[in-house]
């Protein structure tokens, strides 16, 4: 029964379209062939390409006669990925299935861009951690909710369209059976009875739903032609055809008004889609007029048309030339993050450095403008080539960095198994030699993953700890030789107090006849302590450069630790000074990096002097800290 129905829609089709070519041959003087003699070929430019989107929205406007609801854009790119699932649920449960195409792919766009940051994120945190790219997995909730309303909703538009196409072959079938009874309706020609079956065939025509929008336009023509048959025979009943013309003229000039009134809209697209409807009210729903008003009248209509239409190419004209901006303005970042240069990048510090700079570039990126998805997504194929380039660079280094870190957390902790075999010792000649060489083979070695530095760290201060207080208390118990050093030391502290020393060597011989007394037991280190008040006294009072003050009031204080055995504060010294270094180098690289962003700035520009000023100054005082440095490393302890 199907092939039958399907035979005889082909044959129909194949009548029907030889019936087009022969009223085009007979009656010249159809609306569709007035359009193509008006003056102004622009005008029918413009009425066929509104023709051909009433075909494209015909299929799918099954429900109603009206104006579709505009959907009022929502800028998806600023919410979390909760809130976009939430919205995605909204969408697809309050509105029709084959309406939310452009709010699905909005949302999935916006979805996928902060989704696949979130995973980039995760995997970095992974491998940062100590993990293989290899085994990196991650699942989120939301992106199960997510998949599963996709899912869900393919599911249903799937059916939709199927349905939808076979409700179009069924109205198609509907159509050609009309367009045959009017055939048959316009041979027979009873005058009596005519016009009434006329109406109920159009009554029903109007009645059969949406066709497939390849067959909309010739199906409508070839109907109109015999419709307009149909009015030529109607010369024995003038009464109806007249009232007929008068009806139909009284509604197409309310159409005209109603698209005139639109060309005043601001808004180009809600009026260019209520025109569509317009123009499916001009063909389905009202017929003929007077054959000596119908160029006039189509005129009219056409010339609304085409100002709705120029508003709405212009509109979108100026969206195209902010898109290009944007466009332009992405590829610039494209092409920076291309040329960004990671070939120098040789520890932790200098990915971390890196990893920042290309943030500020991402995030440029997606602040630059939103883009349809259709003109974003070669450029965002762009973007994801360039970082994934430098990001399988940085993954490549941290696996690497992992084997060595691996390396230096089993060195360490033989290290400590040394240490804490000797903390009990009291062989303390050997054992402190030995305690010290462990404690400098330590600073020797690098780092070690990060979630077991502090633990490794407490462990081997907590086993040095313990031997050099034990070690300390037992060098207290002062002797007849300790004693006589300390009433040296005291004497010459008092002394020291009433001097006045104005040269720098004067205050070197000073701190030099100190340390020649010989070294304090641990219970009298204070004096320690007043000696060096007095010799920074002395310092202040000196007319040298600050700087080398500073380093003065340093060595001093550090020849005094040492002097002391006073391991730890020689470490915390140590460690103090390297921080400082670490410091003030990441302040002149961010000094540096930002001073690219001035690349076409003329050189006396002010920002650039006072950037540059800065770097100056960070300079010297890193010049500083790495004198002090190299002063504490020379020390043997």
């Amino acid at each position: 029964m199907l092939d039958e129905n399907q035979e005889k829609v082909e044959d129909n089709k194949n009548n029907l379209e030889q019936d087009v070519v022969s009223s085009s041959e007979k009656t010249p003087e159809t609306e569709q062939q007035v359009t193509s003699t008006v003056e102004n070929q622009e005008v029918s430019d413009v009425v066929n390409e509104i023709q051909e989107e009433i075909a494209a929205t015909a299929e799918v406007s099954a429900e109603n006669n009206q104006v579709p609801e505009f959907v009022k854009e929502i800028d998806y790119s600023k919410m979390p990925l909760e809130n976009l699932v939430a919205e995605l649920e909204r969408v697809l449960k309050d509105q029709p299935v084959h309406k939310v195409k452009n709010q699905v792919d909005a949302i999935k766009n916006a979805f996928n861009l902060k989704f696949g940051a979130l995973l980039a994120e995760k995997k970095a945190a992974f491998i940062e951690a100590g993990g293989e790219s290899i085994d990196f997995q991650f699942s989120s909730p939301i992106k199960t909710t997510y998949n599963a309303l996709l899912s869900q909703h393919k599911k249903e538009r799937d059916a939709y369209y199927a349905d939808l196409e076979k409700a179009q072959k069924l109205n198609l079938e509907k159509r050609f059976e009309v367009i045959e009874a009017l055939k048959a309706l316009i041979s027979d020609a009873d005058p009596k009875i005519m016009y009434k079956q006329f109406k109920e065939l159009q009554n029903t025509w109007r009645a059969i739903g949406p066709v497939s929008k390849t067959k909309y336009n010739d199906t409508w023509k070839i109907y109109h032609h015999h419709v307009e048959r149909f009015y030529d025979l109607l010369h024995l009943s003038n009464d109806f055809r007249d009232l007929d013309f008068k009806n139909n003229l009284e509604e197409k000039l309310k159409i005209i008004q109603k698209a005139e009134a639109l060309a005043e809209n601001e808004n180009s697209n809600d009026s260019f889609k209520q025109l569509q409807e317009l123009h499916k009210i001009w063909k389905e729903d009202i017929g003929p007029v007077a054959r000596e008003m119908r160029e006039e009248i189509w005129k009219k209509f056409s010339q609304a048309t085409k100002k709705i239409h120029d508003k709405r190419h212009e509109y979108y004209r100026s969206m195209k030339t902010k898109f290009d901006e944007i466009i332009q303005k992405k590829l610039e970042i494209v092409a920076q993050i291309e040329a960004f240069d990671i070939s120098k990048n040789k520890n932790h510090n200098d990915w971390q450095q890196s990893i920042a700079a290309l943030e500020i570039i991402r995030q440029a990126y997606f602040n630059a403008g939103k883009l349809p998805y259709a003109k974003s997504e070669e450029i965002w194929q762009k973007f994801k080539v360039a970082t994934k380039k430098i990001n399988k660079a940085k993954n490549n280094f941290y696996k690497e960095e992992k084997i060595s870190q691996q390396n230096n957390l089993n060195q360490k902790i033989a290290l400590i198994e040394l240490a804490e075999s000797l903390k009990d010792s009291t062989d303390w000649e050997n054992s402190t030699e030995v305690l010290k060489k462990i404690q400098a083979d330590w600073k020797k070695i690098g780092h070690v993953p990060r979630k077991f530095s502090d633990d490794i760290w407490k462990r081997f201060k907590s086993a040095c700890n313990y031997y050099f207080d034990q070690y300390h208390k037992n060098k207290n118990a002062v002797s007849e030789e300790d004693q006589l050093i300390i009433t040296a030391k005291k004497d010459f502290l008092e002394k020291i107090k009433t001097l006045e020393i104005h040269t720098k060597e004067g205050v070197l011989e000073a701190v030099n006849s100190w340390k020649s007394l010989g070294y304090l037991p641990r219970s009298v280190r204070h004096l320690e302590g007043k000696f060096n008040k007095q010799i920074d006294r002395l310092i202040s009072a000196l007319s040298i450069d600050k700087n080398e003050i500073e380093v003065l009031r340093f060595k001093n204080n550090v020849d005094g630790f040492a002097a002391n055995n006073d391991v730890r504060k020689l470490d915390a010294e140590h460690i103090f000074v390297r921080k400082k270094i670490d410091e003030v180098v990441k302040e002149i690289q961010q000094l540096e990096n930002n001073l690219g962003f001035f690349s076409n700035a003329k050189p006396d520009n002010p920002l650039v002097l006072n950037v540059i000023s800065k770097v100056e100054a960070f300079k010297k005082e890193l010049a500083l800290w790495k004198e002090k440095l190299n002063y504490i490393k020379k020390i043997n302890y």
